[in-house]
C-alpha cells in the first residue's frame, strides 16, 4: 500500500472516530438542528472520502509498476509552501474582508497558483471559479443552512 493509501486508512479511522463521538451529542428540543449535524456531515464526506482514496489506491496497485521512472510526477516542495502561505493569508483577511470578498481572491488565487491560467479565456476562468465557489457557498450556508458567515470589518459584506 502506498503512502495515499496509509493516509487514507488514517483520516478513515480518524473520521470514524469522531464521528463516533458526535453521537453522545444531545439535543435540544428548542433547535430543530441538533449541535452534531453538521459535524457528522463533515466527518461522514470526510470518511467516504478517505474509503475512496484506499480502494483507488488499492485498485492502482496493479499499474503502478508499469510506469517509468521519468513518467513519475516530480514533487514540488515551494508550490506545497506557497498554498499553504496563501491560505495563510485567506485566514488573515477573512475577519477583515468577510467571507465573500476573501473567498474570492483565495479560490482566484489559488486557481492561479496551481494551474497558472494562458491568456484572457484562463483568466476569465479563473474569475468564475472563484466567483461561482464563493457566491455558491455562501448562499448554501448562509441561505439554506442558515450559518451565519464572518462579515469583513472593512467591508461589512
Amino acid at each position: 500500500m502506498s503512502r495515499d493509501g496509509i493516509a487514507g486508512l488514517a483520516v478513515l479511522a480518524a473520521s470514524l472516530a469522531l464521528f463516533a463521538l458526535t453521537l453522545d451529542l444531545k439535543d435540544s428540543p428548542m433547535v430543530p438542528v441538533g449541535p452534531g449535524f453538521y459535524p457528522r456531515i463533515v466527518l461522514g464526506l470526510t470518511a467516504a472520502l478517505s474509503l475512496g482514496l484506499v480502494i483507488a489506491d488499492l485498485l492502482a496497485r496493479r499499474t503502478r509498476g508499469a510506469l517509468p521512472a521519468a513518467a513519475r510526477q516530480r514533487l514540488n516542495y515551494p508550490l506545497v509552501a506557497m498554498s499553504f502561505g496563501v491560505f495563510a493569508l485567506y485566514a488573515v483577511a477573512l475577519p477583515w474582508l468577510g467571507f465573500r470578498i476573501a473567498t474570492f481572491l483565495y479560490v482566484g488565487g489559488s486557481n492561479a497558483l496551481l494551474d497558472p491560467p494562458r491568456g484572457a479565456k484562463g483568466w476569465v476562468r479563473a474569475l468564475v471559479l472563484a466567483l461561482a465557489t464563493a457566491a455558491l457557498t455562501w448562499l448554501v450556508f448562509e441561505r439554506w443552512l442558515s450559518v451565519l458567515l464572518p462579515r469583513g470589518r472593512w467591508t461589512d459584506f
